[in-house]
């Protein structure tokens, strides 16, 4: 790994190098952690981005009606955002994000596809029980609160769940592929305010669409499900696999394929690494002095 300056170096602006190692930098710590200091993170990632699908079914409750249906759209699309913030300045563990993230050190060759697959299952695992447990926190204390009428998480069930295989999977692609940006564009910024802009513009475009994301998904589907508003276990699974292929494939090869090729082929990036590994040796050689 490069030294600390180059993972987070001073001045104005950061360079396609200095955001790539960032990157690899945070991928690495996360795939260090303990099994269960992991699962915990993950969970807590689940739970905080149902946040998300919770404040959009109180804007549907409070709000049965809309000047037009845009006006509906941009507004639950800017509650879902929410949940993504939380976890973003949480600093806990989604696996939409290391569908780019944890790639990156794999095709840098510092990590192993073991180590990937370690960490996506069980921040993965993590996630969905995360989401499970908010859906059902929401089914049972929504309805008596008049917070969050079973209808509306039907409304939001219904432009998710009954859609064919291939539209599930283009659009979680998309979604992959915007979360995927998130990581990038967050690890390029500087200070909160920026990263609190960049969240929250990027994944109202997710709730905008609305475009599959299987965590978040997760939360809305299952919460209709749990209050009898006709998705069946078969419905559920039907999104939940194509939806996860997708955002795969988003934040893998849309997302953490190209930012890493065109980063790793350019020759500033390839001097910085020479100049990492002649620095490595010269320390290397004085030590050997030194004995």
């Amino acid at each position: 790994m490069s030294s600390d300056s180059n993972v987070d170096p001073s001045g104005a602006t950061l360079s396609y190098g200095n955001i790539l190692e960032r990157e690899i930098g945070n991928a690495l710590k996360e795939m260090d952690r303990p099994p269960k200091g992991l699962f915990l993170s993950g969970l807590a990632a689940g739970l905080n981005v149902s946040f998300g699908a919770l404040f959009m079914g109180m804007v549907l409750t409070f709000s049965p009606s809309f000047p037009s249906p845009l006006v509906e759209r941009v507004l639950v699309a800017v509650a879902s955002s929410v949940g993504f913030l939380f976890v973003v300045l949480g600093q806990t563990e989604l696996f939409t994000a290391h569908t780019t993230m944890g790639v990156l050190p794999v095709l840098d060759g510092r990590a192993s596809t073991r180590d990937l697959g370690r960490l996506w299952g069980i921040v993965y695992v993590a996630n969905l029980v995360g989401c499970a447990l908010f859906a059902g926190l929401i089914a049972l204390l929504g309805p008596p609160m008049d917070i969050a009428e079973p209808a509306a998480f039907g409304t939001l069930a219904e432009s998710l769940v009954p859609k064919p295989s291939w539209v599930i999977f283009l659009s979680g692609v998309v979604a992959g592929w915007l979360m995927g940006l998130v990581t990038w564009l967050v690890a390029a910024s500087r200070d909160t305010v920026s990263r609190v802009l960049l969240v929250v513009v990027v994944t109202t475009g997710i709730g905008f669409g609305p475009f599959h994301h299987c965590l978040l998904g997760t939360t809305e589907v299952l919460s209709a499900m749990f209050m009898g508003q006709g998705v069946s276990l078969a419905g559920f699974g039907h999104f939940l696999v194509w939806t996860t292929l997708g955002n795969t494939v988003g934040g893998t090869v849309f997302v953490a394929l190209v930012n890493y090729g065109h980063v790793a082929l350019s020759e500033e990036y390839r001097a910085e690494e020479s100049d990492a590994g002649d620095t490595e040796g010269e320390s290397s050689a004085s030590g050997l002095r030194d004995d």
